[in-house]
C-alpha cells in the first residue's frame, strides 16, 4: 500500500480525524492536533520480552514496517524485528501455522477456517485483526491521447469481466462528455498472486458496481493478463497503451500511470489525500471488542460528494492471548510504537497516518493482549 508521496496529506489527517469516532502487496508526517505524533510521548512503551521477533505477509505494508521498526529500535534498543513481504495469503497461512508472530494482511481474516486455524495457532483464543496501514487504490491506465478519465464502479466491474471490451464503448463514452476515446482494445491487467488489493477491489465492485464473480485474494474477472505483485501489474501498464489495472497509488504514480476519476453519483472525484480521507471518515467497525475489523461496505458504496471510496487497510492479524510471555511483551510493545512514533515517518514513507480517533482505539486492543 505504498502510497505516493503527497503534501496533501495534511488535509487527509485533519479530514479523517473522526474516523470511526462513532462505530461500536509494497512506500505522509502529519501535523497538528489530531496527529499521532502529538500524542505519542504521552503514551508508555514497555519494552522487552523477545528480541527479535519475526512476521510476515502483505507486500502493501513493508515500506510502513520498517519505519516501524526503525522507531521501535529508537525506543527499545536491541530489539529486531525480521519482516518478509511475502504476501497477504502466505502472510495468514504462516501466522496460523505458527512459524510468525504476527501475520500482516490487506484483509480481515475470513470467518470459517482462516479464522478457527487463528484461534487454534492461539490456544483457542481469538485472534484479532488490528489495522495499521490505510490508503487508497487505485484505478491506473495508459491510454495515448487520454490524460483525464471518469469511470464509475458499474462500469469499471464490466471492464474487468470482460463485458466492456474497448475504450469507446458507449458506457466509458457517457461518463466522459466530449473526450475523444480510441477504438482500441482494452488490456486488463491483474494481480496473478494471492492479494489483499485484489480482495478489496473486488468487494469494491461488488458493493458498488454489481459485480457478480466473486471476491478474494484471487482475481476472478475471467479476463486478461496476470503479473506478480504491486509493481508487476503497474510495470505492466505502463509498457502497453491500452492497459489498466487496479493497484496500491504510489505505484501508478512511481510507473507514470494516469489515474481514473470515481464517479459514485456526485460527481467525478479525483484520487487525492482530502478525497481519500473524507472516504475514511465513513468507516465503521464490524469486528466485536477489540477484534478492529472494519466495515469497508459503508466506503465502498458511499455516494458522497469529493469522496474517493476505492480504499485499502492492512491489519496486523495476532493473537488476543496464547503468545508466551517474552513474545507477548515484544510484540505489545512493537504495535504501540508502530502505532504512535512510527507514524510520524509514514507520510515520508508514502502512506496515510492514523488519524487520532483510531489510534485510541487501536491502542486499547493492543494494552488488552495477554
Amino acid at each position: 500500500m505504498k502510497i505516493q508521496r503527497h503534501g496533501a496529506v495534511l488535509g487527509l489527517v485533519a479530514a479523517s480525524a473522526l474516523l470511526l469516532g462513532a462505530c461500536g502487496s509494497d512506500n505522509n508526517a502529519p501535523t497538528g492536533g489530531n496527529n499521532t505524533a502529538s500524542n505519542a510521548a504521552s503514551v508508555p512503551v514497555e519494552c522487552g520480552g523477545k528480541t527479535k521477533l519475526n512476521a510476515e505477509g502483505s507486500s502493501a505494508q513493508k515500506n510502513a514496517v520498517d519505519a516501524f521498526v526503525q522507531a521501535y529500535q529508537a525506543a527499545c534498543p536491541g530489539v529486531d524485528l525480521a519482516y518478509n513481504p511475502s504476501g497477504s495469503g502466505a502472510g495468514v497461512k504462516n501466522f496460523n501455522a505458527g512459524q510468525v508472530d504476527f501475520g500482516g494482511s490487506d484483509s480481515a481474516l475470513k470467518e470459517g477456517a482462516e479464522t478457527e486455524a487463528a484461534a487454534k495457532r492461539c490456544q483457542t483464543n481469538p485472534a484479532w485483526n488490528l489495522p495499521l496501514v490505510f490508503g487508497p487504490v487505485a484505478v491506473g491506465y495508459k491510454v495515448s491521447g487520454v490524460d483525464s478519465l471518469v469511470l464509475d464502479a458499474k462500469t469499471t466491474a464490466a471492464i474487468f469481466s470482460g463485458t466492456v471490451k474497448k475504450w469507446n464503448d458507449p458506457a466509458i463514452k457517457a461518463l466522459n462528455g466530449s473526450a475523444t476515446l480510441p477504438d482500441k482494445d482494452i488490456a486488463v491487467i491483474y494481480r496473478s498472486d494471492e492479494s489483499g488489493t485484489t480482495d478489496n477491489f473486488q468487494k469494491y465492485l461488488k458493493v458498488a458496481g454489481g459485480w457478480t464473480k466473486g471476491d478474494g485474494k484471487q482475481f476472478k474477472g475471467g479476463v486478461g493478463e496476470g503479473k506478480e505483485k504491486s509493481a508487476g501489474v503497474a510495470q505492466a501498464v505502463g509498457s502497453i497503451d491500452g492497459a489498466i489495472t487496479y493497484v496500491e497509488w504510489s505505484f501508478a504514480q512511481d510507473n507514470k500511470l494516469s489515474v481514473a476519476k470515481i464517479d459514485s453519483g456526485a460527481g467525478a472525484v479525483e484520487l487525492t489525500a482530502e478525497s481519500a480521507g473524507k472516504a475514511i471518515d465513513g468507516a465503521k467497525i464490524k469486528g466485536q471488542g477489540n477484534d478492529l475489523v472494519l466495515d469497508l461496505d459503508s466506503i465502498y458504496g458511499s455516494k458522497a460528494a469529493g469522496s474517493y471510496p476505492l480504499l485499502l487497510a492492512t491489519y496486523e492479524i495476532v493473537c488476543s492471548k496464547g503468545y508466551d510471555a517474552d513474545t507477548a511483551k515484544a510484540v505489545k510493545a512493537f504495535l504501540t510504537v508502530a502505532a504512535t512514533t512510527g507514524q510520524a515517518q509514514l507520510a515520508d514513507a508514502g502512506y496515510v497516518p492514523l488519524p487520532k480517533a483510531f489510534q485510541d482505539k487501536l491502542l486499547a486492543a493492543v494494552k488488552a493482549i495477554a
